[in-house]
């Protein structure tokens, strides 16, 4: 056990109160997530000046995105791994320095294979960014506090999103594309420096007192606190229906995700005939609504288990709010005022993010916290596959109607489904004690 680790009762002349630092871990990480966002988003804002510019049309526009996403998936697999491994210390900003070159390098192509290999090596890094948050979430804060956590860490890329369609097209515009890209991309290396200097596990940092310790291990057996964590196959998680119950949550709502990412400003302008010299204003309100719902998403578990309910039961409900308040966006495609309309769309993103921190977070209340990183590598990963289907599916449809109202009627019942399956599989929630390896094995 640390030698930090906190003793009671409390001397009956002062009460000393625990710090805050887990606090500071978690806005490095919401700055992690921003910059991811700003790093992935800004072709999509620069697409149209870059098509002028280079010359692509719509297939080697697609083939750019897809690589992306192939390699992102192939990244959140291999990095969740290595997150457990070698812990996020080390690797978090070593794949952060990874992706940020890679960012600066679209500012130095110039063709549409030059992109393509850039968009690969970006997709890589960037895998590594949310399981590493996820552990270093486990890590830095009692389950009680998870979800909150991740619904302030994850609203990074809703903040991205609103300052993204403001800042990147007016720097491109002063500047450049070249330079928008180059300088986005540095901004990485800048939070690098900070992250290595703040950031180690609770036992060894200072500014960690005994008290905000012990609030953050309080969920630790004695036997968790002491020892050090065995390691875990990445194969052997396979076995486990919580494994496949956080997978198949992903394989149903990560693609609604991308299609709110890659496709909104699209059907802003294919049904709602907005210009994008307009297109701004629209994306920045559902992105505070986005922002809003994650925030909410990640309280409401708190709150619920402070009026009794278990972790578990707290999960679940949540995620069952979520998933209903995603219904309303069957209505989109028959309501005729625009900001009715961005209202209900800003409203499911909103409900989406809610429904993402909770899913994430049940992946540290099921497991232990050396198999985190590989678990939500698996997860998203998993994700990832069933999004480059439905972009496919998408696009058929698409094609074959021009309308957007099928689509809109698959988003409002994934994640319904999706939570019915997660019920079927681990209707508990139970956590899972991984086998120990004894020493000399």
């Amino acid at each position: 056990m640390s030698s930090k680790q906190a003793t009671f009762p409390l001397s009956y002349d002062a009460v000393v109160r625990p710090t805050h630092y887990r606090w500071r871990i978690c806005l490095l990480l919401l700055f992690s997530v921003m910059i991811n966002n700003f790093d992935r988003s800004i072709l999509g804002l620069l697409a149209p000046m870059l098509q002028k510019d280079i010359g692509w049309n719509e297939i080697g526009y697609g083939n750019i995105v897809t690589a992306f996403q192939f390699a992102y998936a192939i990244g959140l697999l291999v990095c969740g791994r290595l997150v457990d491994l070698y812990g996020a210390r080390l690797l978090l900003p070593i794949a952060l320095a990874f992706w940020s070159l890679a960012a600066m390098a679209h500012g130095l192509v110039g063709t549409v294979l030059g992109f393509i290999v850039a968009r690969i090596f970006l997709g890589l890094g960037e895998g590594a960014n949310f399981p590493a948050a996820i552990k270093v979430t486990a890590e830095w804060f009692p389950r009680r506090e998870r979800a909150f956590a991740t619904g302030i860490f994850n609203a990074g890329s809703n903040i991205g999103n609103i300052i993204a369609p403001v800042l990147i097209p007016l720097m491109a515009l002063q500047l450049g594309w070249r330079m928008a890209f180059i300088l986005t991309g540095a901004v990485g290396l800048v939070w690098i420096v900070f992250w290595l200097l703040c950031y180690q596990q609770p036992h060894k940092v200072k500014k960690v007192n005994a008290e905000e310790l012990a609030w953050i291990q309080q969920d630790n057996s004695p036997e968790q606190t002491s020892k050090s964590e065995p390691k875990v196959s990445w194969l052997s998680l396979l076995q486990y229906r919580q494994t496949w119950a956080f997978a198949i949550g992903k394989f149903m709502t990560d693609p609604i995700f991308w299609f709110f990412l890659f496709w909104l400003p699209k059907w802003l302008h294919d049904e709602r005939g907005i210009q994008m010299s307009n297109i701004a204003l629209p994306l920045v309100v559902i992105n505070i609504l986005a922002t809003a719902g994650g925030m909410a998403g990640g309280y409401l578990p708190s709150l619920l288990m402070r009026g009794g309910l278990s972790a578990a039961s707290a999960r679940k409900l949540s995620l069952l709010i979520c998933a209903v308040a995603i219904l309303p966006i069957l209505l989109v495609s028959s309501v005729s005022n625009l900001w009715l309309a961005v209202s209900l769309i800003g409203i499911a993103v909103a409900a989406h993010q809610g429904w993402s921190v909770n899913l994430y977070t049940s992946v540290s209340d099921m497991f232990p916290k050396q198999a985190v990183g590989a678990v939500v590598g698996i997860g998203c990963l998993v994700g990832s596959i069933g999004s480059i289907f439905f972009a496919q599916i998408t696009g058929h449809i698409l094609q074959a109607t021009g309308s957007y109202w099928s689509i809109f009627l698959i988003a409002g019942f994934a994640y319904l489904i999706g939570l019915s399956l997660i019920h079927w599989l681990v209707p508990t929630m139970q956590a899972i004690t991984l086998p120990t390896t004894r020493r000399g094995d």
